[in-house]
């Protein structure tokens, strides 16, 4: 072996040396995490307010899901230490603000990979049938299907403030007792339905759509309307900004009439929802 190679396997051999003695030097202290990193789950300091047996007992009435006396102990033993991770996203120094419009991160879609869903383009082709005759009573008109209220208000023997009187009748008449809207828009309601009608008779037809009276979730965002989420917290919250389905539809003049109920997430509304009547009386 050369002396120019011995001396280079020797300074080599000695290099890693000292840096595997530095490493250990500076090595990671047992227990201690990476800096940024989050603590293991049931890991980190205890936070929050002081909980015992007896909360947990309590909590288990709203759930109805029972616990044994000795997971309710070991519940309120950990529970401090086990919610540190989210009390530190909410309080943290790590907290983030979520806007209220912020998409959700993750999204649900049903068509499985490889599989077209419907046609490419977006295109509407309306049916061409008969819708038949006005019904005399309000009650059959009420129940009539979109199909034939469409028609009939494109041929002008429909108005759409007529059609829109007739959903606010039956929702005063009827809601006290199903109690399937939380937020009635009469007013707008009416007055976007008379400028339907002006546009209609002025020969500006905008499509199948046009002057029917609809209805939103209670969970689309209304700008100045009260959209509570059906949840006690927000009971007074009127969103400043709609969203983009309520704000197209601001554009095309289609009576907005309600916000409907939807399932409790905290004690203030119904659990049905629906829009327009739901049943005859």
């Amino acid at each position: 072996m050369s002396k120019s190679r011995r001396q280079f396997l020797t300074e080599t051999s000695l290099f890693l040396l000292a840096s595997a003695a530095a490493k250990r030097v500076h090595a990671q202290q047992p227990g201690e995490a990476p800096a940024g990193m989050p603590s293991a789950f049931g890991e980190g300091p205890a936070v929050g307010p002081a909980v015992s047996t007896a909360t947990f007992a309590e909590a288990e009435k709203l759930v109805q899901f029972p616990l044994t006396l000795p997971e309710r102990a070991m519940a309120a033993n950990t529970w401090a230490r086990t919610m540190a991770a989210l009390y530190e996203r909410r309080t943290g120094p790590r907290k983030v603000a979520l806007e209220a419009t912020l998409a959700p991160a993750s999204r649900w879609d049903p068509i499985l990979p490889g599989l077209k869903a419907g046609p490419q383009q977006d295109r509407f082709v309306r049916s061409q049938a008969d819708p038949g005759a006005l019904p005399a009573k309000d009650e059959d008109i009420a129940f009539a299907p979109v199909t034939q209220l469409s028609r009939w208000i494109a041929e002008r023997k429909l108005t759409s403030e007529r059609l829109t009187k007739i959903y606010l009748q039956r929702l005063q008449r009827f809601n006290p007792e199903l109690r399937c809207a939380i937020t009635i828009t009469s007013e707008l309601a009416l007055k976007q339905a008379r400028q339907a009608d002006q546009e209609i008779a002025g020969g500006k037809y905008r499509g199948p759509l046009h002057g029917i009276p609809w209805g939103g979730k209670d969970l689309l965002d209304t700008a100045g309307i009260p959209t509570t989420y059906g949840a006690e917290p927000f009971r007074n919250r009127v969103p400043a900004k709609s969203c983009k389905p309520c704000a197209r539809r601001k554009f095309q003049p289609t009576p907005f009439i309600l916000t409907s109920t939807i399932s409790r997430a905290m004690p203030l509304s119904p659990s049905t929802a629906s829009i327009f009547p739901i049943s005859k009386k």
